[in-house]
Order: structure tokens, then C-alpha cells, then sequence
């Protein structure tokens, strides 16, 4: 991420992520980076934690208004690879393939303006 002055931040105040993700190693990995985790818990593996009794652990906590958001991107880049020329990288250079992500998402925001004015 980069700021206007000094060297480019590494390191995100969040990863949202899919329940796919939820193990316990991903987890301690960003704890000890000091990145919260936005990925809900798995049915099985709250399951087991309950089984467990107090040596389980406390529940997870998940931000639901930040996981939201992570549904919005996810549906944005499903749009953006709706369009096969970004989905196979036919582009060579990343300048073209940068030009054609600023053309696929202005097409995405024409269409969405001109369904929302009627």
C-alpha cells in the first residue's frame, strides 16, 4: 500500500478471506504479523471446539460489516473475468493488461449507471 511519503506499507490491518481459509495455522500466521482475520469459522471446526469444553478455546470473532466487503470485491473480479481477455491474460505486456482492466471496469460502471437511472 503505498502513502504519499516514506516506504510503502508491507503489511494490510485486515485479511478477508473465505471459510476455505480458516485454519488454525492461517490464523496464528497473521496474529503474529499483527493482521486481524476476517474469515468465519467452519461449522466442523466450532464442532470440535465445542466438544472440547473450556480446553476448546473461545469462539472466533468475525467482523460481519468487513466480510461484506469482501463479498463485494469477490463479485467485482468475478465481472472484471467475465470478459475472456482478463480472465487468460492474452495481453503480453502489463500495460495492456492494465489498459484492459480500466476498459472491462468502465464498461461494468456505464452499464451499472444506466440500469440505476431508470
Amino acid at each position: 500500500v503505498r502513502l504519499p511519503v516514506g516506504r510503502p506499507r508491507t503489511r494490510p490491518d485486515a485479511v478477508a478471506g473465505d471459510k476455505v481459509y480458516s485454519s488454525r495455522g492461517n490464523r496464528a500466521y497473521l496474529r503474529g504479523r499483527s493482521i486481524k482475520a476476517v474469515i468465519p469459522e467452519k461449522k466442523d471446526q466450532a464442532a470440535n471446539r465445542k466438544k472440547k469444553g473450556r480446553r476448546g478455546g473461545r469462539p472466533l470473532t468475525h467482523d460481519a460489516d468487513l466480510y461484506k466487503e469482501r463479498n463485494t470485491v469477490e463479485r467485482l473480479i468475478n465481472k472484471l473475468k467475465a470478459w475472456r481477455g482478463i480472465a487468460t491474460r492474452y495481453d503480453k505486456t502489463p500495460e495492456s493488461y492494465l489498459a484492459g482492466l480500466h476498459l472491462r471496469a468502465s464498461m461494468i460502471w456505464v452499464k451499472d449507471l444506466t440500469r440505476t437511472s431508470h
